[in-house]
């Protein structure tokens, strides 16, 4: 490739490419109906949090001009228009979708009903419940008696009303609509089938709550703000970092505009109006929408007590050698243990802690902590350690991006209750998803370790695929030591023979599991890839992974958002293929194996193909040496690949074409994976002991 520019899709532009895979599935007739309608929702929070973070990012590199030109590598004005075509385009289906959606509602007996639609009976309880539960939490704002515009929150969504007048003098009022207090949808009562937004019980009642003002006529449309979501960490060296990030978090919630969008219906005149009042920068360009916004509460969307429009719900499944009342840390001495959520519970790794804070020859336990879940079942074990006796330390990463409140909410308590806490690494982002648990055995201390792909957080292992390896290897475990050991002294950065450890060690070895493919096919030896990750963008590796292709190295590769290497390019990349699956749980598992001639090497990991990941977090990688492991995992990524359901093909027109081959033997991955693990739950495994 020497002289060749190097061949890569924009990361924007195929993270929107991604999104629109999450939208097909909100268009996909097999999916059940109420599931699609909670699709949207997720399609509007993930476009959310890209202009909140993305595009932040980019309006910053335009306001350097050349200089953030030079930066990105690219024009980012350029870039911002090519992401506002498609966004437009997006915007567009996406209302089209959700029209679709409201016909077979009504054909499935459900209807969204609008204030004009209302009966009178209905007309009678949206009035009722304006006046009982919507009024006292409204805070109309008169904006002809203000100088500066009010402060528009992230994340809510307002009305602008406009009070006309024969005169064409009309008044705008502001009304932010209540959804932090009360639900987003009404069931309206008896027939159980009728739903309203509380936007439209507002819309209905306007004249209850401008009753005081003269007008011809009134009329609200809706407007919502979206605000640059980058923490600002102030370079103060006497304040602790807990307390930069908390107050970074507050400026957060005024950070810059970066979008509006409104209701397209709206007159002219208004968004001229309200385009003056905000502010908007010269060159950004408000959003015409639909009628509502902020999607991501159609999440919540009401049950109906209709079950059979979602998704079967199906049961975690135990792990066969993980017996109830039996020990978990003797069988993990005995032999490794692979976990696969959502599939199998997430129980076990709750019964790991559990055992070790009640075990009295467990002296430590130091863990890692990037995003938790409100109610944290791992933070309660951590805290009864420390009752018990033990010393836990936990490193927390306070800027895990918007769950920041909840890690100093829990680094709070875990400092009140006498864990050593350790505040990530400086200049670092920690990521890596790490326990190691110390006992004494024998007048020997033994280790266990944790190493896996996803957070420890038992809400997200309900909906997130990853893997958890749980092992008494001292190969491994020992390293694991060596990661905490740099945790509590950043100099002591250590070597590893088994880890992939970022930011020192990953490149390098990547790098050189690629060349040794490489190599071994021009020696006409076994020589492949199966790699499977969340993002791929790092153009180093990129590049090495097209040198690959290029010797006649096959690579296959699952990537479920972002790739920015072009597969089935003639003569660069047509020995690669990449496929990325969209389905109901979200595929965030890091798996790669290299074939190695004949000694194949597969590793679990915490990071992306990334430069930010490679080059500046801390990541863990961890190899799996046990052999029936190596073949499971080699299994879950075969099924995963042979998808004819929910897999599209990655190419250069971003097409997101579905992988329909041999549809007489339809294959859904993530079902068929619960199937492929669901007989092992059945092996009787031999009683083990209490320790």
């Amino acid at each position: 490739m020497k002289g060749k520019q190097l061949l890569l899709v924009n990361r924007d532009i195929s993270w929107l490419s991604f999104n629109d895979r999450v939208l097909q599935e909100a268009n996909d007739p097999s999916v059940p109906l109420l599931e699609r309608m909670k699709f949207l929702g997720i399609v509007s929070n993930n476009r959310d949090e890209f202009f909140r973070v993305r595009i932040a990012t980019i309006k910053r590199m335009a306001r350097l001009g050349k200089q953030g030109a030079l930066i990105m590598g690219e024009d980012p004005v350029a870039l911002l228009d090519s992401i506002q075509e498609v966004i437009i385009r997006q915007q567009e289906e996406f209302d089209n979708s959700y029209g679709n959606l409201l016909r077979e509602l009504e054909l499935a007996g459900i209807f969204i009903v609008n204030e004009k639609q209302l009966k009178p009976d209905q007309s009678d309880f949206t009035r009722q419940y304006f006046r009982e539960q919507v009024l006292p939490t409204l805070v109309p704002i008169l904006l002809d008696n203000v100088t500066e515009f009010p402060y528009l929150r992230d994340k809510s969504i307002y009305f602008l009303v406009i009070m006309h007048h024969k005169n064409g003098k009309d008044r705008y009022a502001l009304v932010e609509i209540p959804t932090h207090i009360l639900p987003r949808f009404i069931v309206i009562p008896k027939e159980n089938k009728y739903i309203i937004l509380i936007d439209d019980i507002i819309r209905y009642s306007l004249d209850d709550l401008f009753f005081s003002f003269e007008y011809e006529r009134i009329s609200a449309y809706t407007i919502k703000l979206t605000r640059d979501a980058e923490l600002d960490i102030e370079n103060d060296v006497i304040k602790s970092l807990i307390k930069k990030v908390s107050e970074s978090v507050k400026r957060r919630k005024k950070g810059q505009p970066v979008r509006l969008i409104y209701d397209e219906e709206m007159p002219e005149s208004a968004i001229t109006y309200l385009m003056k009042r905000i502010k908007f920068g010269k060159g950004d360009q408000p959003i015409p929408a639909g009628r509502y916004h902020n999607f991501v509460d159609f999440i919540k969307f009401p049950s109906l007590n209709k079950p059979e429009l979602f998704s079967k719900k199906v049961q975690p499944l135990s792990h066969p050698e993980l017996l109830p009342r039996h020990s978990v840390l003797k069988v993990i001495k005995e032999k490794d243990i692979l976990l696969s959520f959502p599939y199998q519970s997430y129980h076990h790794i709750i019964d790991v802690l559990r055992e070790a804070s009640m075990d009295p020859k467990v002296l430590s336990i130091e863990i890692t902590l990037y995003r938790l879940s409100e109610d944290s079942h791992v933070v309660n074990a951590l805290i009864n350690s420390i009752r018990n006796g033990k010393q836990v330390t936990v490193v927390v990463e306070l800027q895990a991006r918007f769950d920041e409140e909840n890690n100093i909410k829990w680094t709070n308590r875990l400092n009140e209750e006498g864990a050593k806490v350790i505040y990530g690494v400086p200049g670092l982002k920690m990521h890596s998803k790490l326990f190691l648990i110390r006992r004494m055995e024998h007048n020997k201390e033994v280790l266990y370790a944790h190493i896996g792909t996803g957070n420890f957080n038992e809400v997200t292992a309900k909906l997130y695929c990853d893997h958890s390896l749980l092992t008494a290897d001292k190969r491994i475990t020992e390293e694991v030591g060596k990661v905490f050991k740099f945790y509590n002294d950043n100099y002591k950065t250590g070597s590893y023979k088994h880890l992939l450890v970022s930011p020192f060690f990953t490149r390098k070895k990547l790098l050189l599991f690629i060349q040794t493919e490489i190599d071994n096919i021009k020696k006409k030896k076994e020589a492949w890839m199966f790699l499977k990750m969340n993002s791929l963008t790092d153009p180093e590796l990129i590049k090495k992974l097209y040198e690959a292709s290029q010797a006649g190295v096959k690579i296959r590769m699952i990537i479920r958002g972002i790739c920015s290497l072009v597969p089935g390019q003639k003569g660069m990349s047509e020995n690669i293929e990449v496929i990325s699956i969209v389905d109901k749980y979200l595929e965030h598992a890091r798996v790669f194996i290299f074939a190695n001639d004949d000694d194949p090497r597969f590793y679990l990991a915490s990071f992306d193909w990334m430069t930010r990941n490679i080059d500046f977090r801390s990541e863990v990688g961890v190899p799996i040496y046990d052999k029936i492991l190596q073949q499971q995992l080699l299994d879950i990524m075969e099924l995963q690949w042979s998808d004819n359901s929910k897999a599209r093909y990655i190419d250069v027109s971003q097409s997101n074409r579905y992988k329909r081959i041999d549809l007489k033997n339809k294959v859904r991955a993530q079902d068929a994976i619960y199937k492929y693990l669901a007989p092992n739950e059945k092996l009787i495994s031999r009683a083990i002991p209490v320790l």
